[in-house]
């Protein structure tokens, strides 16, 4: 089993000015620990879980960008971006420019969003949830078609019309960046995942749980004549893994998970220097889980 790290608080102790040192350290930190995925959260506001909108957040993909240049070997994406958040077109044109400068390492996490107050408190429009997935099948439409260099040409959709899908210079991945959806409603986002997607992504909810929702996700990739098997399952794990009895209980706990097929885990905790958790719990965390699934 592999090991992602997740970014997703913006609160250095010394402020503001120390977050691009910060990064760059867990940038060389993740790479040294052999981690293989590097994300950051997309969003407006910091969640009100999280601390609160008054806390600092920072734009996803420009913290990306600043990523590529200080890493070279982990892939970068978010996790996830808000469908609302951009215009698909914007969207695939600035994933791309992410592949491009990162030597063909990232990667498009998307979802259909669901915080209410960053886009009222912007004045981002925030259509009903139905609308929403209705536009993120689109986008995903959409950035197929424009990562395809033998498709330049209109899209019509219900929510999107694009005159032309050009997009110069195409990404560098091979055949394109993965789309990663995050997210596990049954009857919307893993049918999304079926028909677009080459990773899904689920909360570390249970062994049990995340075992319904890839029977679900089956079930779906067999409706759509997809192999389940080319779908990549990943987890995310909010854990801190501060000591020992913690790592022991974590890997225990990841062995459950890589006997359904998860490929990745995803640790997120809510920490405010990242560099040194990295040193200090997901090294040994790569370490453990090298040798599961």
């Amino acid at each position: 089993m592999r090991v992602g790290v997740h970014i997703n608080r913006f609160n250095h102790p010394r402020g503001a000015a120390a977050l691009g040192p910060e990064l760059a350290a867990a940038g060389a930190a993740a790479e040294e620990a052999g981690v293989s995925w590097l994300s950051v959260m997309d969003h407006y506001f910091q969640m009100e879980f999280n601390g609160g909108a008054e806390d600092a957040m920072l734009e996803a993909y420009t913290t990306l960008g600043f990523l590529a240049a200080h890493t070279s070997t982990v892939q970068l994406g978010t996790l996830v971006t808000g469908v609302s958040y951009r215009h698909p077109g914007l969207l695939a044109k600035i994933a791309t420019t992410l592949d491009v400068v990162s030597g063909g390492r990232a990667a498009l996490g998307i979802g259909a969003a669901w915080y209410d107050r960053e886009h009222e408190g912007l004045g981002v429009p925030f259509p009903a949830l139905a609308e929403r997935f209705e536009r993120l099948e689109e986008t995903l439409r959409i950035c197929l078609q424009m990562w395809d260099p033998d498709n330049n040409g209109p899209f019509e959709g219900k929510h999107y019309q694009l005159a032309e899908t050009l997009c110069v210079p195409a990404p560098v991945s091979t055949p394109r960046p993965d789309i990663l959806i995050g997210g596990g409603g049954e009857k919307k986002t893993l049918r999304l995942v079926a028909q677009y997607g080459d990773a899904c992504n689920l909360f570390a909810s249970s062994v049990e749980e995340v075992a319904h929702k890839l029977d679900v996700l089956r079930g779906h990739c067999d409706a759509v004549g997809r192999e389940y098997a080319d779908v990549r399952k990943t987890i995310t794990h909010s854990g801190s893994l501060q000591g020992e009895a913690e790592l022991d209980a974590f890997t225990r706990e990841m062995d459950g998970y890589a006997k359904l097929g998860i490929d990745t885990v995803i640790m997120g905790p809510r920490v405010d220097e990242p560099a040194v958790w990295i040193e200090r719990s997901v090294a040994p965390a790569v370490r453990r889980l090298a040798g599961l699934g």
